[in-house]
């Protein structure tokens, strides 16, 4: 991408992200601002949200044998893609601003095709929830019949068009040969590629739309033939609660993705009057932040999952409040050790009892 060869026509391989920035209307000042500086705290502290809850999501789920299930496979999966995200975004607060134009294109490349892998990720993973969710709750099952090979199946191919979809500009969809259809926002990219990066997330998300709402009805038609066995506040709980659900999924991803969707849109549509820089750093920081929403929507409403949160995070208060509970192991001298092992084997053989001092030292011994 960095060559030291001469340009070829039309194309501008040896010029600076600098050069690119501002042939495209993006200045980046050589000076931290205000709003440089609150965009950066809003973004590091979504960061540490984002890997703290996500992480916990994946230790609870290795942890409790009751989560080795498709569904849990795949919220654990949801997990480590927004646990990436979160890191990826951590990535770029360290290499936003005025350190952007420090940048070789290639470390550019690499910084936004680790943003774009992780929520690709992230987006692909809620679709294959919605799917199983959907197959599951058709055929009357609390748990999807899916076996664990196509479970890894479906996990290795969204991480494959993830990875794709962030190297797609590195392998050539880019504008450096192409200046006047570079983007405001990413202006390496080609406008065409965020349009049609747009479009495929909207796609996504229609898609997901369409398979909750019909989740919803089938719901509510099986509830209502319960109802004729059931009492009337029993079904209108059921249809409550599913409602709760639905909106807070659907609710928060369009929340979330939608601003930035539509200023990439816009954008790459060089819709020049709509003053896109101005909002693109809030959109990303709102776009982020669905990545610890989802942790709390697919997994905190789950009472097995909210109880091994508990344990985890009492688990390690305690080893930060009693440093001794931290290995468990007493460190003493090996001629400490083989005297006290000698004393008991002696008391043993000759069938005499153990003082209360011995005998509890050396039960602390051999635990």
């Amino acid at each position: 991408m960095d060559t030291n060869t001469e340009d070829q026509e039309g194309c501008y391989y040896n010029r600076t992200v600098k050069f690119f920035y501002t042939e495209s209307g993006k200045n980046i000042s050589d000076h931290w601002r205000k709003r440089d500086y609150v965009v950066v705290t809003l973004g590091l502290t979504v960061c540490f949200i984002v890997i703290f809850s996500n992480l916990l999501v994946i230790l609870a789920i290795l942890k409790n044998r009751r989560f080795h299930y498709p569904i849990y496979y795949l919220l654990g999966n949801l997990a480590l893609s927004d646990f990436f995200s979160g890191v990826s975004y951590l990535n770029l607060m360290f290499h936003t601003g005025p350190w952007t134009i420090k940048l070789s294109k290639y470390q550019w490349f690499v910084r936004q095709g680790l943003i774009d892998t992780s929520l690709t990720a992230s987006v692909l993973n809620l679709l294959a929830v919605a799917v199983e969710r959907h197959q599951t709750i058709f055929s009357m099952q609390l748990h999807s019949e899916m076996s664990i090979r196509r479970v890894v199946i479906i996990i290795v191919a969204i991480w494959i068009l993830a990875i794709l979809m962030g190297l797609v500009p590195t392998m050539g969809w880019h504008c450096l040969c192409d200046l006047p259809n570079c983007s405001t926002m990413a202006p390496l990219y080609s406008r065409s590629y965020l349009v049609f990066w747009a479009i495929l997330n909207l796609i996504t998300f229609s898609i997901m739309l369409a398979v909750y709402t019909r989740i919803f009805l089938y719901v509510r038609h099986k509830s209502r033939q319960m109802s004729q066995h059931t009492s009337h506040l029993r079904h209108r709980e059921t249809v409550f609660n599913l409602m709760k659900t639905v909106s807070l999924i659907l609710g928060c991803f369009v929340l979330c993705w939608t601003p930035g969707l539509v200023l990439l849109l816009l954008d790459g549509l060089g819709c020049d009057r709509c003053n896109v820089l101005r909002y693109e750093k809030y959109c990303l920081v709102l776009a982020e932040c669905n990545s610890f929403v989802n942790p709390i929507i697919y997994s905190f409403r789950d009472a097995d999952m909210r109880r091994t949160f508990r344990e985890l995070l009492c688990c390690l208060w305690r080893r930060k409040a009693d440093p001794a509970l931290t290995s468990g192991v007493h460190f003493n001298t090996l001629e400490h050790e083989n005297h006290k092992s000698i004393r008991g084997e002696e008391a043993r053989r000759n069938g005499t009892p153990l003082m209360e001092p011995d005998r509890a030292e050396l039960s602390r011994t051999w635990s």
